[in-house]
């Protein structure tokens, strides 16, 4: 497990001062978008409307589990392949693991809705949040345009950069590589609207497993991060609200980091939104906190973003030292 702690230290690195090279996915598909492929296609091919609702839940059951077991041997044969050819094999692998990480791009996405509020006003701001949300950004005014860049800043920095980091420390390239599938299929198929409520219901439930862990300790390193940003009453307020409120989320594990990153820069977030026409009413996380968030609240965000993301990679390399005693 030490090596790929190395690696997965040097991969967090490569991704925090490089991150993905657009000339690159320009010339050649992005392997996400390989697994959104093969996502859509198992969709259309299993999931048919002339199915029964037990048909679909075990269609989606049988060709979810064929993925992941497809992505895990792809993993196990680069990963067999790599170890052929020390000591470059593991260079290599560090950078297959960071083009699965978000760390660069995840921050510069959010960091363009805080230009575009003080420069390009709502039409820009909503322009630039659209890429990073789901929900309608023509109903959005400046605080609820930073409260989203805000909460998809938390969500992904557990779903894109600790979750995947967690599955390939453990499991290596088979556990990376599953991993990204199944959140891929999540994200495409594990809704609750009529088409995806069954067939995918099992890549719904087994993300909320896989990120269980990630994200509780997303939160906590927000919390820490904020006591070295903002101080100790921030890192105290970050915990508590994450520890009240992170349940209150419609999601089993994107409350933590959002709770906690409400408190590390006592904002409100979460709350009423529209997705497609439809108004969601959930509760606020760090209801007391500022609801006339800006530009200002993603840049503290932001600052948090990064100090937490660099705590991750100083733990991953006190526990290789201390894995070579």
């Amino acid at each position: 497990m030490e090596i790929n702690l190395l690696i997965l230290f040097l991969a967090l690195l490569a991704d925090r001062y490089v991150g993905d090279p657009d000339w690159l996915w320009q010339r050649v598909p992005h392997p996400v978008v390989l697994f959104g492929k093969a996502i859509s296609f198992i969709d259309k091919r299993f999931n048919r409307s002339g199915h029964t609702d037990e048909e679909k839940r075990r269609n989606g059951f049988l060709a979810m589990l064929a993925l992941l077991l497809a992505a895990a041997g792809i993993g196990v044969l680069i990963h067999w392949a790599l170890t052929m050819i020390p000591p470059f094999g593991g260079l290599i692998e560090a950078l297959i693991v960071a083009i699965f990480l978000v760390q660069k791009s995840l921050g510069e996405h959010v960091a363009r809705v805080a230009d575009a509020l003080r420069n390009d006003g709502l039409v820009g701001a909503r322009r630039a949040v659209s890429m990073i949300v789901g929900r309608d950004p023509q109903v959005l005014d400046e605080a609820a345009i930073s409260r989203a860049a805000i909460e998809s800043l938390a969500e992904n920095t557990s779903d894109g950069i600790i979750a995947p980091a967690f599955w390939f420390a453990l499991l290596g390239l088979p556990g990376l590589l599953a991993y990204k599938m199944l959140n891929t299929a999540d994200s495409m198929i594990g809704h609750l609207n009529d088409r995806h409520r069954d067939f995918g219901r099992f890549a719904a439930k087994l993300d909320d497993v896989a990120n269980w862990i990630p994200a509780r300790l997303t939160g906590l390193l927000i919390a820490a991060a904020a006591w070295i940003v903002h101080g100790g009453k921030a890192a105290a307020r970050s915990f508590d609200v994450m520890m009240r409120d992170a349940r209150l989320h419609r999601s089993p594990n994107a409350g933590w980091p959002e709770a906690a990153m409400a408190g590390a820069i006592d904002v409100a977030l979460a709350g009423p939104r529209i997705y497609g026409g439809v108004v969601a009413n959930e509760p606020m996380l760090n209801g007391s906190g500022h609801r006339d968030a800006g530009a200002a609240h993603i840049d503290a965000a932001l600052r948090v973003y990064s100090v937490a993301t660099a705590l991750f990679m100083g733990v991953l390399l006190v526990l290789f030292f201390l894995g070579l005693f």
